[in-house]
């Protein structure tokens, strides 16, 4: 159950109430976490400027959505677990390349690579090493790229945060 209410254009105040209507009348419907966190402008304000930057990442689609999908299991988010199964399904991520990314992995080396540093930025980042670091660039990964891997994990991070704090889940959520 939801710990948080939500919000609406008509239920929000000051520059919440400004960026809920302006969703509303781009894309007609506000999701719950969306709404719920209308409830801290910096908040809100925060996780739409960097959704819409991490938008512009470098990073394959596909490969930021294993990001999302590892970072999730190991986060406990169901709501941004699920949705990150959903949209790499859409992508064409086979079952078993899910499931991979579930694990923390993946049957390709470069993919597995880049999803092991992105659970150590989320985990431990002072573990990374100038080794790991050199056998990314060797899978052909730029300096923008893994820069992009630290968006993917703090979007991540922020989002199942929130949720979980809200009380969010796939079963009360109405809507993205």
């Amino acid at each position: 159950m939801p710990r948080l209410t939500r919000l609406t254009p008509d239920t929000a105040v000051g520059a919440s109430r400004d960026l809920l209507a302006d969703l509303a009348s781009r894309h007609g419907h506000i999701g719950d976490m969306v709404s719920t966190m209308a409830h801290s402008p910096a908040v809100l304000g925060g996780y739409l400027q960097l959704s819409r930057a991490m938008g512009r990442a470098k990073l394959d689609r596909k490969t930021s959505e294993r990001i999302s999908i590892a970072v999730q299991a190991q986060q406990g988010c169901g709501l941004c677990l699920e949705a990150h199964v959903g949209a790499a399904r859409a992508m064409g991520v086979d079952e078993e390349e899910i499931a991979r990314a579930r694990a923390g992995t993946s049957d390709d080396p470069a993919i597995a690579a880049v999803i092991a540093l992105a659970l150590r930025i989320y985990r431990e980042p002072t573990s990374i090493t100038d080794e790991q670091v050199a056998a990314l660039r060797e899978h052909g990964y730029s300096d923008r790229a893994l820069a992009d891997v630290v968006g993917v994990v703090a979007l991540n991070v922020l989002t199942g945060a929130f949720n979980l704090l809200a009380g969010l889940t796939p079963e009360s959520d109405t809507g993205a």
